[in-house]
């Protein structure tokens, strides 16, 4: 059963697309499968051999750890989101680790060595996950130029706007969210204390901007969210 689901899992995704039929069977065998409940540890980068890893269903964390010990998250991984060792270096002074976010979640991996060596036998692969690469590269990049130069508000509006546009329902101007942060992980995913995200998103509520709880986030009109 297994095997079907990670052939299924590696057609659909883009990064695989151009590989045949063959190419993605024998893709399957080096391919490791992890399904995983919320609350779940995925991998601990200093613990682990080094691997890339696809997220199927589902989403996760992925917690950076200082040199004084405190937690801070580093992104939030979505469905069709690669992570892990993806430049293909092992970095030895990167602590992080990746926790399951949602009910369920379904993922691929591999290892970083078997990965390296698909890439070597595959040119348009190798182009593709480049490609890919460097989008993730870029995305961070803008992240980190907005927490910069916006202040708290703006940077709050601005992640609202990615998150509905990759994950939210839409009906007209109205967005539906399912949401699996707490108000500390907003607030670290926009780098400021969980008392400023409170209040600016109570703040949203009483103007008519959003409804917020803890199972759903929905924007009565995104096209406000300025």
């Amino acid at each position: 059963m297994y095997e079907d689901l990670k052939y299924w899992y590696l057609r659909d995704h883009k990064l695989f697309k151009t590989l045949s039929y063959a190419q993605i069977k024998q893709l399957c065998i080096i391919t490791g499968f992890k399904k995983a409940s919320k609350g779940e540890i995925i991998y601990f980068s200093a613990s682990d051999l080094p691997r890339i890893f696809l997220l199927k269903k589902g989403n996760i964390k992925i917690v950076a750890i200082g040199d004084d010990g405190n937690e801070t998250i580093k992104d939030i991984i979505q469905k069709g989101d690669l992570f892990g060792e993806l430049t293909l270096e092992t970095d030895h002074n990167n602590e992080e680790y990746a926790k399951v976010l949602s009910d369920d979640v379904a993922i691929c991996s591999f290892l970083m060595s078997d990965f390296e060596d698909l890439l070597l036998r595959n040119p348009t692969l190798a182009l593709s996950y480049t490609k890919l690469v460097g989008l993730k590269m870029k995305s961070t990049k803008n992240s980190y130029a907005n927490l910069i130069s916006k202040d708290a508000r703006t940077r709050l509006y601005l992640f609202l706007k990615d998150w509905a546009e990759k994950e939210g329902e839409r009906t007209g101007n109205t967005v539906r969210l399912e949401n699996y942060l707490t108000q500390t992980d907003i607030a670290q995913m926009i780098c400021t204390s969980r008392q400023t995200a409170t209040q600016l998103l109570n703040e949203m509520e009483a103007n008519n901007l959003l409804v917020y709880n803890r199972k759903e986030i929905v924007i009565h009109d995104i096209t406000k969210i300025q």
